[in-house]
Parts: C-alpha cells; sequence; structure tokens
C-alpha cells in the first residue's frame, strides 16, 4: 500500500467514526442552530458575490463538481447571484484542466431582483450563465429547462428556492432526473427538519421544509440515494441527507 492509499483509508475510517461520534455530533447541531438563528450563512461571498453557503458545503459542491466533472450546472434559487458564480468558476477550471468543454450554469428564480441580475450579468463569469425568470414548478418553465438540458453530456442539479415540502418535491419530480447517473442532485436547507419547531419565520417548518421532501420522493424513486458519507465528512452542513447520488 503507498502513501497516497494509505491516507485515503485513513479518511474513510476517520469519516466513518464521526457517525457514531454522537458528542461532536450534538456539538455539530449546536453550531447549526446557533449560527443559522444569526444568518451566519449571509458572512460569505464567491468572487465578490454573496453566496449565503455555510464553508463547508462549498467544498463539498467543489468535490463533487470535480469527481463528476459536469459540463450543465441547474440551480433552482438565484439570490445574489453567488452559487452561480461558483459553479461557472468550477467549469472554468474544468475546462482549464481540459476536462470538459464549454460548461454552462442554468439558474431559475421566480424573482430575479434587478440589481442582483445586473450585478451577475456585468460579473467575468457572466459568459457561462443562463437565468430564466419565472416559477421552477411551473409546465412551461418545466419544459423550457428540460429543452435546456439537452446541451449538457453530464447534468448537476441544485436545488435550493422555496424550501416548503410541496415546492421541493415538486422540484424534485421535475428535475431530479435530469442529473447523469453517477452525478447529483443536491436539496439545501434540509437542515430545517432539524431545527426546532417554529424556529423559522418563513412558510417552511420543521414537518414541512426540504427534508421531509427528500424523504418522500426517495420512497417514491429508488434512482438515487442520500450520500451519507458527504454528511459525516462535513457535520455542519445546510443539507443533511441533500446530498443526492443517481446510482441508476
Amino acid at each position: 500500500m503507498d502513501e497516497i492509499e494509505k491516507f485515503e483509508n485513513e479518511r474513510v475510517e476517520l469519516i466513518k467514526s464521526n457517525e457514531v461520534n454522537k458528542s461532536l455530533k450534538t456539538s455539530a447541531i449546536d453550531f447549526l442552530t446557533k449560527s443559522a438563528a444569526v444568518n451566519y450563512s449571509y458572512n460569505f461571498s464567491w468572487m465578490g458575490r454573496p453566496i449565503i453557503q455555510y464553508p463547508q458545503d462549498i467544498i463539498a459542491m467543489q468535490e463533487i463538481i470535480w469527481e463528476v466533472k459536469p459540463d450543465l450546472i441547474i440551480e433552482t434559487g438565484i439570490a445574489h447571484g453567488g452559487s452561480l458564480i461558483f459553479s461557472a468558476s468550477m467549469l472554468t477550471l474544468l475546462e482549464a484542466c481540459g476536462e470538459i468543454e464549454n460548461g454552462q450554469v442554468l439558474g431559475i428564480d421566480i424573482d430575479i431582483r434587478a440589481h442582483n441580475k445586473e450585478a451577475i450579468e456585468t460579473h467575468p463569469m457572466s459568459k457561462k450563465i443562463t437565468m430564466f425568470e419565472g416559477s421552477s414548478i411551473d409546465d412551461v418553465m418545466i419544459a423550457k429547462v428540460h429543452e435546456f438540458a439537452k446541451r449538457g453530456k453530464k447534468i448537476l442539479v441544485c436545488l435550493d428556492s422555496n424550501h416548503t415540502h410541496e415546492h421541493v418535491l415538486a422540484e424534485l419530480r421535475a428535475y431530479a432526473n435530469l442529473a447523469s447517473i453517477g452525478s447529483y442532485c443536491i436539496v439545501f436547507d434540509t437542515l430545517i427538519e432539524d431545527m426546532p419547531k417554529g424556529f423559522y419565520d418563513r412558510p417552511w417548518d420543521k414537518g414541512d421544509n426540504a427534508k421531509t421532501a427528500v424523504w418522500e420522493y426517495l420512497k417514491e424513486n429508488d434512482n438515487f440515494e442520500i450520500d451519507k458519507q458527504i454528511d459525516n465528512k462535513l457535520l455542519i452542513s445546510v443539507a443533511p441527507d441533500g446530498y443526492l447520488k443517481r446510482i441508476k
């Protein structure tokens, strides 16, 4: 066994040990609860645009994109555009490394604010980004996205818009199967289920959120499985049970 293989094996064992480390997992949930209460995710930017994600999830996305090597990333939810910029920058790196050709990012949002749209369209990464405005679960939009997806050879899907059970389940049914085999459909903000009831003053809450939608979707679709290794590696994540790997 060479040193690289030895290190990888050690890392696998460390990640496995996290799964049964109750003290560590309790501490992680405690941090998530306290940090979410002060909008901790608002503190970070990617290439000048607010990304509104936890650093751990940003790193996980980087690892997934390098592993999968998608040439098309589809995202629901745009906000300030940091995630679109991040995805575009990662595809640019893949191109520079000769791993893909002509990487593209598609973002869908029901309301793209004018100042955010302008900031995204004037960003150096804008040439890789297309934005569709409208409800992600509208039939016309779904058809439009599926048509756009035909230009992708390997597709990664990220769902991060309205976090109610009904909406996320509709998005999963509409877009999850666009993810290529071996790629992922990533559902963000599943941590809502792990927060105290009433924690969010929003339409979603414990029992009605992205994670409950994931659980229901997996009962009706066996093309995906939850990548628990990512959960156990990150510990601090807004997407526990949300990293869905397409296996068939």
